[in-house]
């Protein structure tokens, strides 16, 4: 299969991008600055997807089956904070994480229809479901977002034999939250977590590779939580 991975250079996107590879998938990372590897595109800019698709498309000579939108960003913004910065936050929150995915998403349905049919994998997150903290409310509602996409996708675009699927990590030993986890939060997050430990990584983008390879076409729809019974439904 040929597969996008946005937010590939670090993280849940490194250990899929590489994943995938080492499973015999021809497969394009994505990153913000980019490498000799990685597509490069700062999802903060608007015109950004439609670039990052189109490089792709062309590394992969006009074919994608399988998009992987993994790239987010995780910042605080505190409910106190002036009105500006409240709203910057939300903003670029939005845009990278939810606004870029429906934009990449698109462009997927599109060339999907037109090829037979593909699949789409969100990396949305446990706080789409069950909420964070105060300092993330436009995170949680970015993530809910993305679970909401993926249900409507998978309802409107099934027929076309294009599939979408979500993942809902909890918290994650990665770049992202090695700081809070290893500060005065870590024993909190922990006692939280019934299997005792956060998840890896290497276990997310297990799930990931299941999803894009090999789920049956009647699971889509689906998310997947997979956060050591942290939040269950």
């Amino acid at each position: 299969m040929n597969i996008l991975v946005t937010g590939a250079s670090r993280g849940i996107g490194a250990a899929t991008y590489e994943l995938l590879k080492s499973s015999g998938h021809t497969v394009v990372g994505h990153s913000s600055r980019g490498s000799d590897e990685l597509v490069a595109g700062d999802l903060a800019d608007p015109q950004a997807p439609r670039a990052i698709w189109d490089q792709t498309l062309q590394r992969l000579d006009g074919r994608i089956d399988v998009l992987v939108n993994n790239a987010g960003i995780y910042e605080s913004i505190a409910d106190d904070s002036p009105d500006d910065e409240w709203q910057a936050a939300w903003e670029r929150t939005l845009r990278v994480t939810l606004q870029s995915s429906a934009d990449l998403s698109r462009l997927a349905v599109a060339h999907f229809r037109d090829n037979g049919g593909g699949r789409i994998i969100h990396v949305a997150s446990r706080a789409g479901s069950r909420g964070d903290s105060p300092q993330h409310w436009h995170y949680a509602a970015s993530k809910a977002a993305m679970i909401a996409m993926t249900k409507t996708i998978a309802r409107g675009y099934a027929a076309d034999n294009i599939l979408a699927f979500a993942v809902s990590p909890g918290f994650t030993v990665s770049e992202m939250t090695e700081d809070y986890l290893s500060g005065r939060g870590g024993a909190q997050i922990l006692a939280d977590i019934p299997l005792g430990r956060v998840a890896s990584t290497d276990e997310i983008a297990e799930t990931i590779r299941w999803l894009a390879t090999q789920a049956p076409p009647s699971a889509t729809g689906t998310n997947i939580d997979v956060n050591g019974a942290s939040y269950v439904r």
